[in-house]
């Protein structure tokens, strides 16, 4: 018999997914019927949600400050065998969420993170079994509440690496916008972008299937209508809750697809100067898309990542064209103050060794072409100064024709 040709994929997900305004108001009672003992990881400042940890009753409260370290998680799991810890919650940002599952994991396997790591560890597949834990991210960004890998700086190595499996994959991700509203705005700027990146770059790539296709045009029509506005009016609910699901649906669609170029960059960049991750994207976005869409004129202008970005462009901008996409980057990119690469320390004597780097990263092999060393290094040349933040009446005029396009 001949068989049909078709998709074939697989798809990982949280075991629930629970998202809308004021839903983290059930946290409690989620977390009382996984485990008695709570332990809450959450960022350098918990007394910002230090009403919702007391009623989840943690018995201890670890600070993840920046991006998660091999020795930091490793003091995380000791913490969490001290206290006798049964379930975890994450409550903060992507790195936050990347250190909840680590600490899940780990505390339950007695193994340490170098066993497990790729790259500068042993690379020991994950064992199944890992505590519980829920997912609540403060930030739309990362979507790290949705996937099923962690993102480690290794100091010792000068590099991001990731601890992935399917026991990492959350037992419960809770996705309330509200909780994104004190996010500042350089923090929404920058993950707001990592989102919409996640988006395009899970859209564009070979490794694409229906379901990622579904999340992703769903996630760049909500960046679209709503970064601008969440930048400008943080109290903007609607706008939040917007960019909250792109978040959520680019954790999704990165979980079961793949990414590019961006983060080919993005983990090179993150461990070689320690540069926050979701501001390494942002500052790359424009000159990758850019470089890539001009190498697929050049070199297979038949390729269909040329159809998607052209879909991509009138899902963001309205307006079914590549250059529309490339313009509506560039200008969000210097509406928002986007900081460029020197910002993040990046040095002009470093630069081919970056390139070199990212050329090798696992990321890359999801881009929809294959990048010279030539065009590597003008993206970086073109992420390499970040612009002036335009003033607010400019980012109000441009939030209003959003809202326009929006409504049409």
């Amino acid at each position: 018999m001949r068989l049909v040709d078709g998709p074939s994929f697989s798809f990982a997900a949280p075991g629930r997914i629970l998202f809308g305004a004021g839903r983290a108001a059930e946290l409690p009672g989620i977390t009382r019927g996984l485990g008695a003992r709570p332990l809450v990881l959450t960022g350098s400042d918990p007394a910002r949600h230090a009403d919702l940890i007391s009623q989840v009753g943690a018995v201890a409260v670890v600070r993840v400050a920046g991006e998660p370290s091999v020795g930091q998680i490793r003091d995380a799991v000791a913490a969490a065998r001290a206290c006798g810890a049964d379930v975890v919650v994450g409550l903060g940002g992507g790195a936050v969420l990347d250190a909840a599952k680590a600490v899940a994991v780990l505390v339950a396997s007695g193994t340490d993170p170098l066993d497990h790591l790729e790259v500068v560890g042993r690379g020991v597949p994950l064992p199944e079994a890992a505590l519980p834990w829920v997912a609540v991210p403060t930030t739309a960004g990362t979507g790290s509440e949705m996937t099923q890998n962690a993102v480690l700086t290794s100091p010792d190595h000068g590099l991001k690496v990731s601890l992935r499996g399917p026991s990492m994959l959350a037992r419960v991700a809770l996705v309330d916008p509200l909780l994104t509203v004190g996010c500042p705005p350089g923090v929404t700027a920058s993950s707001g972008l990592d989102a919409l990146t996640q988006c395009l770059e899970a859209f564009v790539t070979p490794f694409a299937n229906p379901l990622t296709d579904g999340f992703c045009r769903e996630g760049l029509a909500r960046a679209g209508r709503s970064l601008r506005r969440a930048f400008v009016d943080g109290s903007d609910v609607a706008a939040r809750t917007d960019l909250a699901m792109c978040a959520a649906l680019s954790g999704l669609a990165l979980a079961n697809a793949k990414l590019g170029a961006v983060h080919g960059f993005a983990g090179v960049l993150g461990g070689l100067l320690g540069a926050p991750h979701g501001a390494v994207c942002a500052a790359l976005l424009p000159a990758t898309t850019r470089v890539n869409v001009r190498a697929l004129g050049e070199r297979a202008p038949g390729h269909p990542a040329l159809e998607r970005y052209a879909e991509a462009a009138g899902l963001v901008t309205g307006e079914a064209r590549v250059e529309s996409l490339v313009t509506w980057l560039d200008e969000t990119n210097r509406l928002l103050g986007v900081p460029g690469l020197s910002a993040a320390g990046l040095t002009d004597d470093r630069v081919t060794q970056v390139c070199a780097q990212a050329r090798t990263a696992s990321s890359m092999k999801g881009n929809p072409i294959e990048l010279t060393p030539a065009e590597l290094a003008e993206i970086v040349a073109g992420a390499f100064d970040g612009s002036e933040r335009a003033t607010p009446s400019e980012i109000g005029r441009a939030s209003c024709r959003e809202r326009v396009f929006s409504s049409v």
